[in-house]
């Protein structure tokens, strides 16, 4: 992260931006912003109305806060990537479960691959904790139901962690506020022919603290707009 006055450190010539949301997640947060790289120009953390220290302890490691009194997975990132400055955007949760170590390679790939959008898959789990046999269910059904709507195969619909061109965010129209935000935005960069798509698998951990996804009311939510999407949109 910049010191005070300091030029950008910058990577290969982009600028790069670290937005990560949280809901109460103070332990997670502090692990995943000792863990940024020095190549990282901005860190944003979005505060998605905690009730914790995850404010105070993202202030005291250096990240640009910003609140956002409306829960909502979607309405989090939306404020988030309004305050990004950087050429290339970077997303990941609080909770340390995305490889906050592996983000160079993930840059690598990205600029290697020469795409404008890279899904970063947490499949195949290879953490036999890091994820429950009924959400990776959940998760293959709601990638499934998503490459047969869209005509793509997509490993990981619903990862939180994405590499991205902040310039094609103006070619997006995101509406969801809550979990389907995630499969929203890799819809819009697939259906766009502007936009290039790819894909690469990371190493997926354990999460830092609870966990805030309720399997059966958001798995019913995301696959219903994933119908509203395809159809009525």
């Amino acid at each position: 992260m910049l010191a005070g006055g300091a030029l950008p450190p910058m990577y290969k010539g982009q600028s790069i931006t670290v937005i990560t949301p949280c809901l109460n997640e103070e332990q997670g947060v502090e692990k995943v912003l000792r863990g940024m790289p020095e190549f990282v120009d901005e860190v944003i953390v979005v505060d998605n109305a905690s009730t914790d220290r995850t404010s105070d302890v993202a202030n005291s490691l250096g990240a640009k806060v910003i609140r956002e009194e409306q829960r909502g997975y979607g309405r989090a990132y939306k404020r988030g990537f309004a305050a990004a400055t950087s050429d290339i955007v970077i997303t990941l949760d609080g909770d340390h479960s995305y490889p906050v170590d592996a983000l160079s390679y993930l840059i690598e790939a990205f600029l290697h691959l020469d795409v404008d959008f890279l899904n970063a898959s947490r499949f195949p789990v290879r953490n036999r904790r890091a994820m429950s046999f009924k959400n990776k269910i959940g998760n293959l059904g709601l990638s499934i139901a998503m490459s047969l709507l869209f005509f793509r195969w997509v490993r990981d619909s619903q990862s939180g962690m994405w590499i991205f061109r902040r310039s094609i965010l103006q070619k997006m129209k995101l509406e969801a506020d809550g979990m389907a935000f995630s499969e929203e935005i890799k819809i819009e960069a697939l259906r766009n022919p502007g936009i290039r798509f790819g894909e690469i698998s990371i190493q997926y951990s354990s999460r830092v603290g609870e966990t805030k996804l309720n399997i059966w009311r958001d798995g019913i939510q995301n696959l219903a707009f994933l119908a509203k999407k395809r159809f009525f949109r």
